[in-house]
């Protein structure tokens, strides 16, 4: 299976979340417009990555012969549905730039939090799944 595309995303994802993380640097309080202008641009990133993953990679791999393959990709969808709503609960408290200003160090511990599961997520599927993937 080719999976470059969801590679392609994933490194999109965390330039993303870097310049993100640039702007809360720089000032959550003063920045907050451009924050939520970024998770939602975020937020969109992810819905369609995981829709990819569910739609295409998550059933390949689960049909697969290989039955490591589709025993890794059982356990790897399970675990996303934990993150992807945890993901969700956290875009939602900050669905307004306004409540980003009013708790700009709330804003910040919740999205350190949410991005480093994210991204250590992110690291799991291109170290352990994505090549797992590639020889479906």
């Amino acid at each position: 299976m080719d999976i470059e595309k969801l590679r392609r995303q994933h490194g999109e994802l965390l330039l993303a979340i870097g310049g993100l993380r640039e702007l809360v640097q720089a000032g959550a309080r003063e920045h907050a417009t451009a924050i939520h202008d970024q998770l939602v641009a975020i937020s969109s990133a992810i819905k369609l990555h995981l829709a990819v993953e569910d739609r295409v990679l998550y059933p390949a791999m689960e049909h697969a012969a290989d039955s490591d393959v589709a025993r890794t990709s059982r356990q790897f969808r399970e675990e996303m549905g934990g993150l992807a709503a945890a993901y969700a609960a956290f875009a939602g408290r900050w669905s307004l730039s306004t409540r980003i200003a009013q708790d700009p160090q709330g804003f910040r511990d919740d999205a350190n939090a949410v991005f480093k599961a994210l991204h250590q997520r992110i690291q799991r599927e291109n170290k352990e799944l994505y090549p797992l993937a590639e020889r479906v």
